[in-house]
């Protein structure tokens, strides 16, 4: 099986699909890998992936014509998806619903397309989670981009002048971007708080050393109920009157066998606070634990992204105004939209002197690592599609079947085929 490896020509992307120690291994499997000249930069030289067994060619055309399969860190462009041809696997990030025109045409052609996003998160394909990789340097790299717009220490620096307390962070998010984050920005010595709309991350947030942001629950004072002798009536008065003294005490509350009473029953339903609340009343909430949490904090990581769908608003324009002058945010879903009301992707705006930063393709701006770790994903997501070095596709196996979105001419992803009906209705 021929792999081709061509050159991404995104504005701002240096990452390159696989590296050379990569193609060294999969060369011993048995595949042949191809790559474009100059796909790897000046940090993987052509020469590196000749010693590592890969055949380098001059034009990108002669990739797309001679590989059976093309692995790519983004999406083609219009140019590329001309290039490919029937029976050929595509391997990147595409977001379908977000592209679902380009999967049709790609479909078109017969391409199979096999989209990262979509690779479910199960512990089976956890070596295949490229999404996961390259989430965790965003967060990493969010923290150093805030910090270095920032004009204050992150941690407490005690000089011959003074000193200056940490700066407070807060990490709105706790998926692998978010923890990331906080975890650099707690060894950065800043004091973090982490937010998520999931309490069961609490902990998680916590053992990282940082403070979890929640309503305080404020614990109902008990009053005592004033003694009333109980009286028996009706029946149970006629049967004390006969002898049966047992009458003449009140009902038990409880059952013996440990059944609550409806009324119990009903106040349990009741208890739960933050996590039972209804949506319209969470949100309510939530938004207004983060505006007061905002006012004191000098930089906020955000990171709440919906697959195939605009990111989420969590700070809105009011919220950013009440910030204290000089804070920063930076939005890492800046490319689905922001999670701040102000963000402009690939910009940095200043608004009542708060920065809001909305970096786009955080991964590309560590090639080195992100190709490296991106790489040993696509090697495992090879084995998995290729096991004897020839495509084998299984549809009854999970990974496969969610992560295929296009095969033999038919869009096989429910959200991308809604995508295009609704464009083209």
């Amino acid at each position: 099986m021929k792999l081709g490896v061509p050159r991404e020509r995104a504005t701002g992307e240096n990452r390159v699909g696989l590296v050379p120690e990569t193609v060294a291994r999969l060369a011993r499997l048995g595949f042949e890998v191809l790559v474009e000249t100059g796909a790897g930069r000046e940090y993987n030289p052509d020469s590196a992936y000749e010693e590592a067994g890969a055949r380098v060619l001059q034009a990108r055309e002669e990739v797309y014509g001679e590989s059976d399969a093309v692995i790519k860190v983004l999406r083609p462009s219009p140019e590329e998806a001309e290039m490919m041809h029937d029976g050929q696997l595509l391997v990147c990030f595409l977001n379908g619903p977000m592209y679902p025109e380009l999967v049709a045409r790609l479909a078109a052609k017969g391409v199979t397309v096999f989209s990262l996003e979509a690779i479910p998160r199960i512990s089976r394909a956890q070596s295949m989670d490229a999404l996961s990789s390259m989430s965790s340097i965003a967060g990493y790299k969010s923290v150093l981009l805030g910090a270095n717009a920032l004009g204050k220490y992150l941690p407490m620096m005690t000089t011959a002048a003074g000193t200056t307390r940490a700066s407070k962070v807060l990490v709105l998010g706790a998926g692998v971007a978010g923890l990331q984050a906080i975890a650099t920005a707690g060894r950065l010595g800043a004091e973090v708080t982490g937010f998520d709309v999931r309490p069961e991350v609490k902990e998680q947030v916590e053992s990282l050393g940082a403070r979890f942001l929640e309503p305080e629950r404020e614990e109902p004072e008990e009053e005592e109920e004033p003694y009333e002798e109980y009286e028996p009536k009706g029946l149970a008065r006629i049967m004390v009157a006969l002898g049966f003294n047992s009458f003449a005490e009140p009902p038990e509350e409880r059952e013996k066998n440990g059944r609550k009473t409806s009324a119990e029953a009903e106040s349990m339903k009741r208890t739960g606070g933050y996590a039972t609340l209804q949506p319209e009343e969470k949100q309510r909430q939530d938004r207004e634990l983060i505006r007061r949490e905002l006012r004191t904090t000098d930089l906020v990581i955000t990171t709440a992204q919906i697959p195939g769908r605009r990111a989420p608003i969590l700070i809105t324009r009011e919220m950013a105004e009440e910030m204290a002058p000089g804070s920063v945010i930076v939005d890492l879903a800046a490319e689905s939209g922001g999670n701040c009301e102000l963000t402009e992707a690939g910009k940095t705006v200043e608004h009542r002197l708060v920065k809001i930063m909305g970096p786009v393709n955080v991964p590309g701006m560590m090639p080195i690592h992100a190709s490296q770790l991106y790489s040993r994903n696509m090697e495992n997501v090879l084995k998995h599609l290729a096991p004897e070095g020839e495509l084998s596709l299984d549809f009854e196996d999970e990974i496969t079947a969610s992560a295929c979105i296009a095969h033999a001419g038919k869009i096989r992803h429910e959200p991308t085929r809604e995508a295009l009906e609704r464009g083209r209705g």
